[in-house]
């Protein structure tokens, strides 16, 4: 049954989402294009969407999906797939982090995370920036697209701008552009 596949699908997903949502941005389209559900550009698209709405994108992803491969019944099979896990490690797991919190081992932990939650978060990036494959390099809307990125990077990181401002800015600037 393809509700009870989208939820089992989730729910492995949400297992493994350390680093919030656009660290398991890759494993959803994986199992996205393994099963069928969605092509590779119609996941782009979904996961755009799923960012510009408020709340996670790895949930707002998994409802998306989950509508567009079953309905509101694959909608709540693929966000309870992917929220449950977080729900119950984060109840069982709070009284023994508040325990264990200042532990070394515990500490040690989180710090090895760090990498890998990097190096998916930077090959999903490349992935949505690259995603037509390398001779996208060479078309004029991946080098104002990677303009307007470095422009982003600069407002925010030597202006301080709000991130409001500079998400309403590259919205305006891509319309534009675009």
């Amino acid at each position: 049954m393809l509700v009870w596949q989208l939820f089992l699908s989730f729910l492995k997903i949400g297992f493994v989402s350390f680093g919030g949502g656009y660290a398991v941005i890759p494993l959803i389209q994986h199992d996205a294009e393994q099963f069928g559900w969605m092509s590779a550009d119609t996941f782009r698209q979904t996961v755009s969407i799923a960012g510009m709405a408020p709340g996670s994108i790895a949930t707002n992803s998994a409802t998306l999906i989950g509508y567009d491969v079953a309905g509101i019944a694959g909608a709540f099979a693929a966000t309870t797939g992917i929220v449950l896990p977080s729900l119950v490690l984060v109840i069982t797991l709070a009284g023994l982090f508040y325990r264990l919190g200042s532990s070394r081992m515990v500490k040690s932990y989180f710090y090895g995370l760090r990498p890998i939650v990097t190096g998916l978060i930077v090959y999903a990036a490349i992935h949505f920036g690259i995603g037509n494959g390398w001779d996208a390099l060479l078309q004029w809307k991946t080098w104002l697209t990677l303009l307007i990125g470095a422009g982003v990077f600069l407002a925010i990181i030597k202006y301080k701008a709000h991130p409001l401002l500079v998400i309403l800015g590259s919205a305006i600037m891509g319309i534009v552009l675009f």
